[in-house]
């Protein structure tokens, strides 16, 4: 093979490398499935939104489960706080549940960002990894909401044009209780004092 030739093909390989999406050269690696704590906190900063479980105050429903799903941060990109943050509003069905009964559930899972789909894991499988909070939601204010703000609007950017008559406002998951599932046997049960002394790992490049 001629030098020409060979640089050319060196040319050729280099623009292949780098139409590649981006999503091919930076993984996301989750912590060892026996650091329980990590893993909750990992999951919990890499989604961008949660299904949210209140008990429903509407008819024809009242009483019974109801699964809606919300945009939430715990922080912004790489500074996770670990409390799950939400830009709320009155007018909303859920929001009217919470207004009778804070008691709330909220699931995250892998299956959101590119991970499970890089591996192979379908939704459902124990490997794509999920948690479930357990507490109630509460409003927030001060300090609390400047940085929720910050969390939510740097990951959320869109919200902040949404309508101001709707009169927003920031609230935070409460946690009172952890479940992880991540690998098989079953679901893990994290304290939240365990969840909040973890530090979950980073996107490694």
């Amino acid at each position: 093979m001629s030098a020409s030739l060979r640089a050319q093909c060196v040319l050729l390989l280099g623009l292949l490398w780098s139409s590649l999406p981006a999503a091919s050269s930076c993984r996301i690696r989750i912590p060892p499935h026996d650091q329980v704590a990590r893993v909750a906190r990992f999951v919990a900063h890499q989604c961008d939104w949660a299904s949210m479980a209140t008990i429903s105050s509407h008819k024809p429903v009242v009483g019974q489960p109801f699964s809606n799903a919300f945009s939430v941060s715990d922080g912004p990109e790489g500074s996770g706080s670990g409390v799950p943050y939400l830009y709320l509003t009155r007018m909303e069905v859920s929001v009217q549940d919470l207004q009778m009964n804070p008691q709330a559930s909220l699931s995250m899972s892998l299956a959101q960002t590119e991970y499970c789909r890089q591996q192979g894991f379908d939704p459902q499988s124990p490997l794509c990894a999920h948690i479930i909070l357990s507490g109630s939601v509460l409003e927030v204010n001060g300090t609390e909401a400047e940085f929720a703000k910050k969390a939510l609007f740097s990951r959320h950017p869109e919200m902040i044009d949404w309508p101001s008559d709707h009169n927003w406002f920031f609230a935070k998951f409460n946690i009172t209780q952890v479940w992880v599932l991540d690998y098989f046997g079953g679901v893990k049960t994290v304290t939240p004092e365990e969840y909040f002394q973890a530090t979950p790992h980073r996107k490694h490049h």
